[in-house]
């Protein structure tokens, strides 16, 4: 079969209008509108840095501009229409997809039985029985409410005391649901107080769940490798996925695609008839310019990006501070179907605080980009309560030598 061909330009707006970014989104960002795009980004990454706004509440702002944390709290917590559980990072997920996680939960018991003895503290075993039955006894519990007299580890996000442990395997695992944060810090319930029956009690096959997690992952990438398909969910392995992708090739579902990279090469790939035939009909992107968080959907993958984009992000928080190439938590900017820039931006004392911001190599910041750039963090100030903008000297630099474009 001779394959179809995207070429750089339409396989970027194809990938960008799957994640939302190639139109202008004008709904409320609340409610069933804040479900829909949930639902059709597939999960929002949930990350605890709170350096100017939470990863998954710019995430979703990045989609509708009226939308405020507080209406992912009631989607989850009142209205049900969404749960917490892990894709390839902590994550909110459409509540209609939970019964495609009874597979994920399986899987990660039995990693989580493998692993967990031979590096976490001893005892959170023995003490899952009892975290069962004091929340059906007493109700939801967070890490706080648990554990006394338990040594409590202070070197960092995996040094957990056995009860905290206890929480989190009963969760991975299925037993017990994220009910809502108090802060950024998760309550525990049991399931069936937290998933709505229709989804808890409904059963699927491991094959189906399978099938719908590759397909649910084309429709969301628009192309991709066996290999990015199982990397959307982390629901089927590599191998599973391989299979499906030869099953489906052979039934017609999907069919092969050459796809044109930034850097002129070409990338065979798998996409769907439906998928291709919506190309010619994308329209022209927005050329808002986008401040984006570090864990946007449509960066996540940060080979596929730099692939995609020539746009090469790395997450430096990490990274001594005298190694860190540009800084500690660096904003992505999108403008149209490029991505332009990094923004090093923080909140400080109730304003937004610019340090830097350095344009990609060939990206020319005139007057109108500017002005653009100025426009968004506006808006960005606006959504993060912060009411007035404070610019570094010398904030707008040179595009940093070496730096791939």
């Amino acid at each position: 079969m001779t394959p179809a061909m995207l070429t750089n330009r339409d396989a970027r707006r194809l990938f960008l209008d799957r994640h939302l970014l190639l139109r202008p989104g004008s709904g409320p960002g609340s409610g069933a509108d804040l479900a829909g795009v949930l639902d059709e980004l597939g999960f929002v990454q949930i990350d605890s840095v709170n350096t100017l706004a939470r990863s998954h509440d710019m995430i979703l702002w990045s989609r509708r501009g009226r939308y405020r944390p507080a209406a992912l709290d009631r989607l989850i917590a009142r209205d049900r229409a969404g749960f917490e559980h892990w894709t390839h990072d902590a994550a909110v997920i459409p509540m209609r997809f939970y019964p495609m996680w009874r597979l994920k939960f399986a899987r990660d018991e039995a990693r989580m039985r493998q692993r967990w003895p031979k590096w976490q503290s001893e005892g959170w075993d023995s003490e899952i029985h009892n975290i069962l039955k004091r929340i059906a006894d007493d109700g939801p519990v967070s890490s706080r409410d648990v554990g006394d007299g338990e040594s409590r580890g202070t070197s960092g996000w995996w040094d957990w005391h056995p009860s905290k442990t206890a929480l989190e395997f009963l969760w991975r695992s299925g037993r017990l649901a994220i009910r809502h944060r108090q802060g950024f810090r998760k309550v525990y319930d049991l399931v069936e107080r937290v998933i709505p029956a229709d989804h808890l009690n409904h059963g699927m096959a491991d094959a189906g769940i399978i099938d719908w997690a590759m397909t649910a992952a084309m429709e969301r990438l628009g192309f991709a490798t066996s290999g990015e398909l199982a990397a959307f969910f982390e629901i089927a392995t590599r191998d599973e996925a391989k299979d499906w992708c030869t099953d489906a090739l052979r039934a017609g579902r999907i069919l092969p695609v050459d796809i044109g990279l930034a850097d002129g090469s070409i990338r065979r790939s798998f996409t769907t008839p439906a998928l291709l035939d919506q190309v010619a009909g994308l329209p022209d992107p927005v050329e808002r310019v986008r401040v984006l968080s570090p864990f946007d959907p449509a960066l996540r993958d940060r080979a596929r990006a730099e692939r995609l984009f020539g746009f090469r992000y790395r997450i430096e928080i990490f990274v001594p501070a005298e190694r860190r190439l540009y800084g500690y938590y660096i904003f992505p900017v999108m403008q149209g179907d490029r991505l332009i820039g990094r923004l090093d931006a923080k909140r400080d004392a109730g304003a937004l605080a610019i340090t830097a911001f350095w344009p990609e190599p060939g990206i020319r910041m005139g007057r109108q980009r500017q002005a653009g750039l100025r426009s968004e963090l506006e808006r960005l100030a606006t959504f993060a309560g912060l009411a007035d903008i404070r610019f570094a000297d010398g904030w707008l630099r040179e595009p940093m030598e070496g730096t791939p474009g």
